[in-house]
């Protein structure tokens, strides 16, 4: 097998590896640690590494989980590994050296797997943006094009799996942090349902509920099987999703019955979308036709209200929150020469938002879910298919602010980013970008599909019948292993 094959192998094939004898768990973190020393140079994916940590434990006596010995990146945000830096692609945390003294339940959970973690991502501060280009760290290129961005916020984690540096990649989705890059790097990124992943200990809920956390993947069934492990309520978790009928892995090999699909290819008021994401999501129409499914143009109606400033509310108050969080870690008050100018903007926000004004929001974000959920309970619909993102990936530079003056602008910029996939993160439903187009210049341009509350079942059996029909695994960016 040549180290190229061996890059491209997911995780599931890694594994097997291991048990049948083939490659020992060494063998596959020393080929990992290889490949981010030869990559990241270019893409500055990966901003902690942890080599000389996963050699030993690669040669210790790991987990007999189902992922023995293959190598993982986890985001430096939304999860805690104990010993290792975390950021949060701020520059104070890093001036002041943060380390966690724990796993989180997450990365606790990955180590039960067998995974061994060989290193942490990079992330636009605190996740706020659609793009990673944190002043703290500097920007990660796209494998498919270094002129442009990843995504956001799990852009490092992606640009290291699409170029091969690992099969798999925790990350994070608050506002589509997870599908964003997984589009913007042709991957397969699978947000689950609110619930579903405990992110505890350190939280029961982040951003009311919004945020969500899995991994960004190439197979549909590593994001199956990655989710199977992660799964299941932990000691006090304030809700749970409820457990599944059967693993999620078994999902993926079962064709679903004949669905009725509506399309949508118009995010309304926030965003025009780009001639190319409306085709590619016209594509798939036309593929899951092919497939046996009712496809017609139909969407929630609730679709056409305002939602952003239902998310903008919850969004900027939590701002709030994790400066108070990052002033306790450095021992001293956070200031403005502490933070990116955009992120003082959104606390600005959120500092001026009354606890009264926050709890609406929350009561209106809840109605706002019921009004969206007859579409799936009472309509007769099985899925939404959307472009994941209104406009293919972005250039370096076009989402951050370059100025004082500039601050409005960016914001609004990142709004296209976001404006297919926010609104599942208020509703809490599971949504996923499939990598099934590319554009006329090459770049991955991801689709969406949304199903009902608690229906990732659905939604990965659907994964596995594209993925079957149009596979897209041989598929290599131009940076590669």
């Amino acid at each position: 097998m040549t180290d190229q094959e061996l890059a491209f192998l997911d995780a599931t094939a890694q594994a097997e590896l291991v048990r049948s004898g083939t490659a020992s768990p060494a063998e596959l973190v020393d080929a990992a640690i290889a490949r981010v020393e030869k990559l990241n140079g270019e893409l500055n994916a990966v901003i902690h590494t942890r080599f000389e940590q996963a050699r030993e434990e690669a040669d210790g006596p790991l987990a007999e989980g189902p992922f023995r010995g293959v190598p993982v990146l986890v985001k430096d945000l939304d999860a805690a590994t104990q010993g290792d830096p975390c950021h949060w692609g701020n520059k104070l945390l890093k001036e002041t050296n943060w380390v966690d003294d724990h796993d989180s339940y997450l990365v606790a959970k990955l180590r039960a797997a067998g995974f061994v973690v060989i290193g942490k991502t990079n992330t636009p501060e605190l996740g706020l943006q659609p793009t990673t280009e944190p002043l703290a760290y500097g920007p990660t290129h796209n494998p498919w094009d270094t002129s442009r961005g990843p995504g956001g916020s799990s852009g490092g984690s992606a640009a290291a799996v699409a170029s091969g540096m690992v099969p798999v990649a925790h990350a994070g989705d608050g506002g589509g942090s997870i599908r964003i890059p997984s589009s913007a790097c042709g991957l397969f990124g699978l947000k689950p349902s609110r619930g579903r992943v405990s992110l505890g200990p350190d939280q029961g809920e982040a951003w009311a509920g919004m945020v969500v956390r899995h991994v960004v993947t190439r197979s549909v069934r590593d994001s199956a099987a990655v989710l199977d492990t992660l799964a299941g309520r932990m000691p006090g978790d304030p809700y749970a999703a409820p457990p599944p009928a059967r693993p999620f892995l078994e999902e993926v090999q079962s064709d679903p019955p004949p669905l009725r699909i509506g399309v949508r290819t118009n995010a309304g008021a926030m965003a025009a979308t780009d001639a190319e994401c409306v085709a590619a999501a016209e594509d798939a129409a036309r593929l899951l036709e092919s497939l046996g499914h009712t496809v017609e143009e139909a969407s929630p109606a609730a679709l056409e209200e305002d939602v952003m400033s239902i998310f903008m509310t919850i969004f900027s108050t939590n701002v709030v929150a994790d400066l108070d969080e990052i002033a306790r870690r450095a021992g001293r008050e956070v200031t403005q020469v502490d933070v990116e100018p955009i992120t003082w903007m959104y606390r600005d926000l959120g500092a001026a938002t009354t606890g009264a004004q926050y709890a609406a929001a929350i009561n209106a974000m809840h109605a706002w879910t019921r009004r969206m959920a007859v579409w799936w309970t009472d309509d007769g619909f099985d899925l939404l298919l959307t472009p994941t993102l209104a406009e293919p990936p972005p250039e370096l530079g076009d989402l951050v602010v370059r100025d004082a003056d500039d601050l409005f602008r960016a914001a609004a910029r990142a709004v296209p980013f976001a404006a297919y996939t926010a609104p599942f993160n208020v509703t809490g439903q599971p949504a996923m970008s499939v990598p099934l187009y590319f554009s006329a210049s090459n770049l991955p341009i991801g689709v969406q599909l949304v199903a009902d509350a608690n229906r990732e079942d659905l939604l990965l059996r659907v994964a596995g019948q594209l993925e079957r029909a149009r596979p897209w695994a041989d598929r290599r960016p131009v940076v590669h292993a």
